[in-house]
C-alpha cells in the first residue's frame, strides 16, 4: 500500500496490516502459524500482531488451534470467499483444463490467479510422472516475475504497469536472488514475449523447473497463468517447445471459455 495514502485515509495503515496476517495465514494452510512467524513475516511487532488476530478472531476471520497455538484461516473466510467465487474464481470452467494439461505433460499442472503484485495458486492436480516438485500448491503466493505463472503475467501486462512494479518492489534480487534484479527479470519478461511462455529454469528452488503462460480475461488483460513444474531432467531444451505448445494450447483454450463465460 502506498505510505502517503495509508496515512491520509482514517484506518487505512491498520486494515492493510490485518489484509497481510490474513494472507500469511491462508497462504499457510493446514499448518498454521505462530504469533512470532507471523509478527516476523509480517514486519510487525508481537504485541501488534497479537492485538489485530485477537480482533481477527472476534469477526471469525481467523481462529487459533487450542493444541499447538497456531492462528488458522476462520469459519468467515470460507463464507466470503463462497461469495466473492461467483465473481472472481473461474476453477469451475478451468478444472477440467488443468486436469488435461497434467494428463497430456505427465507433469503437475496448476492455475494461478494475479492478486495485486501478486500470483496465488488456485488449483493443482498431479501428472503421472513419479518425481514431482513441491515449490506450489493451492494457496501459495508469489510476487509476480518470480513463479513462472506470475512471469506470464507480469510478461503481458502494459509497460508502464511494469514499470511501475519495479518501482514498487525494488527488494525482489535481495529477497528471491539476483535473477530477479530488475534489469536480468526484464530480459526474462521479453524472452517470454516473444515465445508466449515463460521459463522458469530452477531460480525458486534448486532443480525445480516451471512453465507458466498467461491466460487473459474479456477485456484482454493477463488474469491468470496456467503452468507446469517438475524436475530438472524432465524440463530437457529439446522438450521445452513442445511443453510450451501444449501449455500454450490449454491456456488459449481456457481464455476462449473465460471470453465465452461457459464450459465449452
Amino acid at each position: 500500500m502506498d505510505v502517503q495514502r495509508s496515512r491520509s485515509v482514517p484506518g487505512a495503515q491498520s486494515i492493510a496490516r490485518a489484509a497481510a496476517l490474513l494472507r500469511l495465514i491462508t497462504s499457510a494452510g493446514d499448518e498454521g502459524l505462530g504469533v512470532a512467524d507471523l509478527a516476523r513475516r509480517a514486519e510487525l511487532t508481537r504485541p501488534t500482531t497479537h492485538r489485530l488476530l485477537t480482533a481477527l478472531r472476534h469477526e471469525g476471520l481467523v481462529d487459533q488451534d487450542d493444541r499447538t497455538g497456531r492462528w488458522m484461516p476462520g469459519p468467515e473466510l470460507f463464507l466470503m470467499g463462497s461469495v466473492a467465487a461467483s465473481r472472481y474464481d473461474i476453477t469451475a470452467i478451468a478444472r477440467d483444463i488443468v486436469r488435461s494439461l497434467a494428463v497430456r505433460t505427465e507433469e503437475s499442472a496448476f492455475l494461478s490467479v494475479r492478486r495485486g503484485d501478486e500470483t496465488v495458486c488456485l488449483l493443482r492436480d498431479e501428472g503421472a510422472f513419479p518425481i514431482r516438485s513441491f515449490v506450489l500448491a493451492e494457496g501459495v503466493r508469489f510476487p509476480l516475475g518470480v513463479a513462472s505463472a506470475g512471469l506470464a503475467i507480469l510478461s503481458f501486462l502494459p509497460p508502464h504497469d511494469v514499470d511501475a512494479y519495479f518501482e514498487r518492489h525494488p527488494e525482489l534480487p535481495q529477497a528471491w536472488g539476483a535473477p530477479h534484479a530488475e534489469r536480468r527479470l526484464r530480459t526474462r519478461l521479453a524472452d517470454t514475449q516473444s515465445r508466449g511462455y515463460a521459463v522458469n529454469p530452477g531460480l525458486i528452488v534448486e532443480g525445480s523447473y516451471g512453465m507458466g503462460a498467461a491466460v487473459f480475461d474479456r477485456q484482454g488483460h493477463p488474469q491468470w497463468a496456467l503452468s507446469l513444474t517438475g524436475v530438472e531432467f524432465r524440463f530437457a531444451p529439446e522438450r521445452i517447445p513442445e511443453l510450451g505448445r501444449t501449455l500454450m494450447a490449454h491456456a488459449h483454450q481456457l481464455t476462449t471459455r473465460v471470453a465465452a463465460g461457459t464450459r465449452g
